[in-house]
């Protein structure tokens, strides 16, 4: 996800000895495996009419109930919320209690690995996750929104992303209307003159927040298609012309690139469609959502590179999808470096670098406010918290340092084998790190505990000198930040008539390092880092 073009822009220029969680009480007992949303919408009013139909698995004999998130109405959100009609499984009714956020539904007797489907009918005026309201040409819109954890205010779901399951949408809205959702269109038909049934079915599992609606005034096209899937464009009916030709590239040769590296796109199609639901880009799976205003029919670089991290997300974040919000580095950072790598693939090197680059001062920039934050949350509560300038770019660089430390053949490997073990599943920082180190053979505790579970950076100063006599460098490098970072650094020296500077490579544990090193001549400068491999700031200048 990129929340704003400004976030873009930023940035382009295992085992631990704590085991974290975030506090959202999982039941491990029950596994949620599809839900059917049935929705009735109207041009008259804002008022959700809804059946949801909710498949699960009880892992366990006798569940007694089945907890899940759906805010009711209540005064502080102005009267806005849902209200519970009645619950029944198998045609029989069901007692249930709906306080809050929470509807607790009392379950029959069951046995272990059985399954029940509950039918939940309900309805409200949403006040958030699903926003009712006009675009920029005043055409009434249908939009959902539901990252991080909004899902539940419109939606009866497990509202959490360690509980994948598939998902289908039936809408009945006026006919006008064109409707897009996850997976494929099964039906499109006219009911009466004024309302039409819309339904589409996703049948690979995705979390919750990944479950889109988008209702407008559309026009669509059928771009083009990877491996037989559809690449669609839905854009706004009056940016028909501007909207496809923005969207018509990069898509197919992002499918591509990201399938060679990583492995399997996972989704039936990919549509990317215009919203005014977002004011960046929204990964959800197989439909992704860009702000309205990235429609200019300029096809700008910015929004162009949004489409890639957006779909780079459906590798990481959707296909491989974090247990916990406190791992949504996984998500964030993978689909930052991931784009990064399409960049180098695409525009080359100096881009990428450029990219890298501008990252690096934003995570210096962010690091002055919070110097303590780790990439990786500590039992996170507060989701207005759950992404930062750390999850994105400091992700981002951990994976590009380890990608220099293991080499570029054995990174790709633990890619894809990260990829293929927990495809349409969920994954840790752990489990990332076993992976990395199976492909590599090099053991990466310390590794992943400098760069993801700790605070800061780096702040290496220094000073170099020539000593005639002995024909010798001298560096003398220290640590400024409180804690000692273990790095390997590699130092550029450029000597007189050469355009390219000879590297030489050096580990700093201590506060303060020493070295020297044999030359024929003087340099003409000393280049900290000069490949851009260490996430660090650097103020080393001539004794």
């Amino acid at each position: 996800m990129i929340k704003s073009v400004q976030s873009l822009i930023a940035l382009f220029f295992l085992s631990t000895a704590i085991v974290l969680a975030d506090t959202y009480p999982k039941n491990y007992n029950i596994d949620i495996l599809h839900y059917q949303f049935k929705l009735w919408l109207s041009d008259e009013n804002d008022t959700l009419t809804a059946e949801a139909s909710i498949l699960f698995k009880l892992k366990k004999k006798d569940v007694q109930q089945l907890s899940l998130d759906l805010t009711s109405v209540a005064e502080k959100l102005n009267g806005k919320g849902m209200l519970v009609a009645g619950v029944t499984c198998n045609g029989k009714a069901l007692e249930f209690s709906h306080r809050a956020e929470e509807l607790l539904i009392t379950l029959p007797p069951s046995t272990a690995n059985s399954q029940l489907l509950v039918t939940i009918k309900y309805s409200g005026v949403p006040d958030a996750g699903l926003a009712i309201k006009f675009n920029r040409y005043h055409d009434r819109t249908f939009f959902s929104d539901n990252w991080p954890n909004l899902g539940h205010h419109w939606l009866p779901l497990v509202d959490h992303p360690y509980d994948k399951a598939t998902c289908e949408f039936m809408v009945i809205a006026p006919s006008h209307f064109q409707v897009v959702s996850n997976g494929l269109l099964l039906e499109e038909s006219l009911l009466n003159e004024e309302n039409k049934l819309t339904h589409w079915k996703q049948s690979v599992p995705i979390a919750p927040w990944l479950f889109v609606l988008g209702v407008a005034d559309f026009a669509v096209q059928y771009v083009d298609s990877f491996e037989g899937k559809s690449i669609q464009t839905w854009v706004y009916r009056q940016d028909r012309d501007a909207g496809f030709y923005d969207f018509q590239t990069p898509s197919k040769k992002a499918l591509s690139f990201f399938s060679d590296y990583a492995g399997p796109f996972a989704y039936e199609k990919l549509a990317n469609i215009q919203s005014n639901n977002s004011t960046g880009g929204m990964e959800a799976a197989s439909a992704i959502m860009y702000s309205e205003r990235s429609v200019s029919g300029k096809r700008d670089p910015r929004w162009q590179n949004v489409i890639v991290h957006e779909i780079a997300h459906q590798w990481f974040g959707d296909a491989v999808t974090e247990s916990d919000w406190d791992d949504v580095w996984l998500s964030e950072g993978f689909a930052t470096y991931f784009t990064l790598l399409f960049v180098e693939h695409d525009e080359g090197r100096d881009a990428f670098v450029a990219g890298l680059k501008s990252s690096r001062e934003q995570i210096k920039k962010y690091l002055e406010k919070e110097p303590n934050d780790p990439v990786v949350h500590n039992q996170l509560n507060d989701m207005s918290k759950v992404t930062n300038t750390l999850t994105y770019q400091k992700g981002a660089w951990t994976l590009h340092m380890l990608r220099n430390q293991l080499g570029d053949e054995n990174f790709k490997k633990g890619i894809q084998s990260y990829y293929r073990k927990y495809f349409n599943s969920n994954a840790t920082t752990s489990y990332f790190r076993q992976e990395m180190e199976n492909a590599s053979g090099l053991e990466l505790k310390d590794f992943f505990n400098q760069w993801l579970y700790r605070g800061g950076i780096p702040k290496i100063k220094g000073e170099w000198t020539w000593q005639k006599n002995k024909k010798e460098l001298v560096i003398n490098l220290e640590q400024k930040q409180t804690e000692l970072f273990n790095l390997p650094l590699e130092i550029g020296i450029l000597s007189k008539g050469k355009q390219v500077p000879e590297i030489k490579k050096v580990t700093i544990t201590e506060r303060t390092t020493v070295f020297s090193l044999p030359l024929d001549d003087e340099p003409v400068s000393i280049i900290p880092d000069p490949r851009t491999v260490l996430l660090a700031e650097f103020d080393i200048q001539k004794k």
